[in-house]
């Protein structure tokens, strides 16, 4: 569902010239599959994301995602995702019941299915008791809870997540990794990228680890502890960014 092959973004700075964001990356990712992504801040996680959604153009490479391809139907890629990222905001004056009609229609979504689709929703990720209040008045768990139903309300098979679960209380995070698996068992492709180690571990088939714009490996935790010697994904993580573990 999701195929990438070399893609790359640079930057140019006035001072250090160009800059690799995302430097020749190369993955797939396969229906039915969560694919982690991980990485440091400032590793390329977001803006590999941001060019899969079609919000950066990539300065070299090719993806396509769902059979469409980025670079010549970038409207047929947005047709087969729903992403999540953490700076988009939601409309302050709006309810979270009204968002997600909106952008279900937005989505195309027949207006027949629309009503059923938002509650089922807001039922699924217990939204119920603010469902119609508005979004200035929402706390960040609550907001969360809102960007994350926008994601699914069109039905999309592809899933691209940047952290989900930020900023969320145990409860609210456990809801989102349930809908996540629940997501995975109805066949979407699911690429997900997070900071929370145990998250990753309990949820990702496959995990890659990216560092300076680079991929430097991917594979099951399996594939990962061999190569490492670790057991933990943590000291898996910080021994492929030759950190090593503290004593």
């Amino acid at each position: 569902m999701i195929e990438i092959r070399g893609l790359s973004r640079s930057f140019q700075d006035p001072k250090r010239g160009e800059v690799k964001a995302v430097d020749a990356v190369s993955f797939t990712v396969e229906r039915g599959e969560v694919f982690g992504l991980l990485g440091p801040n400032g590793a390329g996680k977001s803006t590999t994301l941001r060019m899969l959604a079609t919000l950066l153009k990539p300065t070299a490479g090719s993806a396509r995602i769902g059979g469409c391809d980025l670079a010549s139907d970038p409207a047929g890629v947005r047709r087969q995702i729903g992403f999540l990222t953490g700076d988009m905001g939601l409309y302050a004056r709006i309810t979270p019941r009204e968002t997600l009609t909106f952008f279900a229609r937005l989505a195309g979504v027949e207006e027949g299915l629309i009503r059923g689709r938002v509650s089922g929703l807001i039922e699924k990720l217990d939204m119920g008791d603010f469902a119609d209040t508005r979004a200035d008045k929402l706390s960040s768990g609550m907001k969360q809870k809102t960007m994350i139903a926008r994601t699914l309300v069109h039905d999309p098979p592809v899933l691209i997540l940047d952290e989900p679960t930020a900023t969320l209380d145990l409860p609210t995070a456990r809801i989102i990794e349930t809908s996540i698996v629940e997501a995975r068992r109805a066949g979407k492709c699911i690429l997900y990228s997070t900071h929370i180690m145990e998250e990753a571990e309990y949820l990702c088939d496959r995990i890659a680890v990216i560092h300076r714009g680079q991929l430097k490996v991917s594979g099951t935790m399996e594939d990962l502890r061999a190569r490492t010697g670790k057991q933990r994904l943590r000291e898996v993580f910080l021994d492929l960014l030759e950190i090593g573990e503290a004593a």
